[in-house]
């Protein structure tokens, strides 16, 4: 008896999501908040915990932390909300609920790898249209074309995009929006770090699905992920979210933490003036030529990426190769914004490399 006998062909010919050990590593390769949990916090939630009933399942409908989560991010009352076991698992819940024969789904490319793994595993058809390769701005005429020829149910849609930090021009997402057929996800994993949302515009647009984690946020640990849109496909959405899915700390950390959302906002303060200030640092090498970004980290390309990678890593640097995702990478470096310190190092080491 072999598992090749009866694992997909396809699964068999796929890889594991690769996660390096970062034991020892400056860790700038995973766009995490590097600020430790607020001080000022501590005791007060330790205290929370202790009341958390460890020995009883969640409550199933999470209601209190879905009226958190719209209080504080002034989701519509009229919009429907998901909680999940962070995004990946709320991308896997829409791959799966619009698996039809002959389904696709489309997003540009490059762009966040879970939406192309989660199709693939649902064995739905995945359509990638690469954006422009001058700014990587969203391509319309090969969208339109695409999404005429395929017929997507579902288009993904990265605000900001992962891993190249720009947002795409509202006009763009608008005109998407009024020409696709079925779903179109914003996903919204950065917004912290972008200000601007769609999350106000649900009710304009009974096709538009915002989703968001609070990994970005400072709580990456906890995995949450919810999705905010019209009940129309949420509800359907729903019957597939496994029951108990987010757990009880998880859930109780999530409530505490949205209860005291400024402390966040100030750690994301601070994150967003080091971002601005490492893109201009970059720039100002005439070798290099660093990406404007909306989000907490800064993709650049460099004369010769993997010698960088190389000689970043010999320093105990981890950061982001993305080179072999695309075409239009070749050479890229993804620099997660660290803290004030984590960044001095990371840019001292550049610039002793790149003279």
């Amino acid at each position: 008896m072999s598992a090749e006998k009866f694992i997909r062909s396809d699964v068999q010919l796929s890889a594991a999501y690769p996660v390096p050990d970062a034991r020892g590593y400056i860790k700038l390769d995973a766009m995490e908040n590097p600020f430790g949990f607020p001080e000022h916090l501590r005791s007060a939630l330790n205290q929370c915990l202790q009341d958390v009933a460890l020995n009883r399942y969640p409550r199933p409908a999470y209601q209190e932390l879905k009226e958190k989560l719209r209080t504080v991010y002034n989701i519509p009352e009229e919009s429907q909300i998901i909680v999940g076991n962070g995004s990946d698992e709320l991308i896997d819940i829409i791959s799966k609920a619009v698996a039809k024969d002959g389904a696709s789904i489309l997003a540009p490319e490059p762009g966040f790898v879970m939406y192309r793994g989660s199709a693939m595993q649902a064995r739905v058809n995945y359509v990638a249209v690469p954006l422009s390769t001058v700014d990587f701005s969203l391509d319309m005429p090969a969208m339109r074309a695409a999404i005429a020829q395929h017929q997507p149910a579902v288009v993904y849609l990265a605000y900001p995009n992962n891993p190249t930090g720009n947002c795409f021009a509202d006009a763009d997402i608008e005109e998407i929006l009024r020409i696709a057929p079925g779903l179109v996800v914003l996903d919204e994993a950065y917004q912290p770090f972008a200000i601007t949302t769609w999350m106000s515009r649900l009710s304009e647009f009974p096709n538009l699905v915002v989703m968001r984690t609070v990994s970005k946020w400072g709580l990456a640990g906890i995995r949450l992920g919810y999705m905010a849109g019209s009940a129309a496909w949420l509800s359907q959405f729903e019957k597939l979210r496994p029951p108990y899915n987010v757990n009880v700390l998880t859930e109780a950390v999530a409530v505490f933490c949205l209860s005291h959302e400024t402390a966040f906002t100030e750690q994301t303060n601070v994150l967003r003036a080091e971002r601005d200030a490492m893109f201009l640092r970059l720039k100002a090498k005439t070798q290099l030529h660093p990406f404007q970004s909306n989000a907490n980290f800064v993709l650049t390309r460099f004369p010769d990426g993997p010698a960088m990678l190389a000689e970043l890593k010999a320093q105990r640097i981890l950061v982001k190769d993305v080179s072999k995702m695309h075409t239009s990478l070749a050479n890229c470096l993804r620099l997660t914004v660290g803290s004030p310190q984590e960044n001095q190092l990371m840019l001292a080491c550049i610039e002793r490399f790149i003279v």
